[in-house]
């Protein structure tokens, strides 16, 4: 239910889809009702306009980013090992063809704790995340992709676990519990995640009982965004990223 849900939130959180349903309803109208219909029309170009304004979005980004402070280097060692979550990895079909592991734009997730691994032995790895696609399904999980990425950066493997059958944030805890068994109540784990990410990430873990230290990743604002910081693709990109994670708290918190 949380994986199909997830999905729609894809879907309905973004902009243009809304629009995009606006101008449709502007154009049934067109024949009987013209102004009103024109009106709706121009109407919605404006909005497209503004909803380039960059600091928007950016507000509520921040407000989700700030919630966790990351926490000091010296710290890092005084865990059992990291937990690092899906989502670093573009369409596995250009892995399947060309046999590139594909990094998107959160990558951080996946580079940032090697460093840890190789200062610290005695810490471990969990990545957890699997296929989440609806339709369209390839056979590779990301933790498959993982498994590639990690070892073409020479990790040791036998400190890795991979748990590819999560496709939500959710089924992340409840599987990463699963894999981890007592030692996700009993010791305590860095998790990794875009900071964007990180309160319903958090928030989930916890409710299965896993004792973990936020690490945000992948910050996409700074303390605040000019007014004249304008770019339409970009934006729409951050109002998609913030509607999805707002809603999905609220979500979430109704379906535990």
């Amino acid at each position: 239910m949380f994986f199909a849900l997830s999905k729609l939130l894809s879907a309905i959180t973004q902009p243009l889809f809304w629009l995009g349903l606006w101008w449709a309803v502007a154009l049934l109208l067109l024949k009987k009702r013209r102004r009103t219909a024109l009106s709706m029309l121009w109407g919605g170009l404006g909005l497209l306009g503004l909803l380039g304004v960059q600091a928007a979005p950016d507000a509520l980004l921040r407000s989700l980013e700030e919630r966790y402070p990351v926490p000091p280097a010296a710290s890092i060692g005084q865990h059992a090992g990291v937990i690092v979550l899906g989502g670093a990895f573009d369409h596995p079909a250009s892995f399947v063809t060309h046999g590139q592991v594909p990094l998107n734009d959160s990558a951080e997730r996946m580079t940032l704790p090697l460093s840890w691994l190789r200062q610290h032995p005695g810490m471990d790895l969990v990545f957890s995340g699997g296929e989440g696609r609806l339709v369209g399904v390839t056979g590779v999980s990301e933790a498959a992709l993982a498994r590639q990425f990690y070892a073409e950066q020479g990790l040791d493997m036998s400190r890795v676990q991979l748990e590819s059958r999560s496709r939500s944030t959710r089924e992340n805890a409840q599987r990463v519990a699963e894999l981890l068994g007592p030692r996700c109540r009993e010791q305590r784990w860095l998790l990794v995640t875009s900071a964007w990410h990180m309160p319903r990430s958090v928030a989930e873990f916890q409710a299965v009982g896993c004792q973990v230290t936020p690490y945000p990743v992948d910050f996409r604002t700074g303390a605040d965004t000019p007014w004249t910081e304008y770019s339409i693709t970009e934006s729409l990109h951050r109002w998609q990223l913030a509607l999805h994670e707002w809603i999905g708290l609220a979500a979430y918190r109704l379906m535990r």
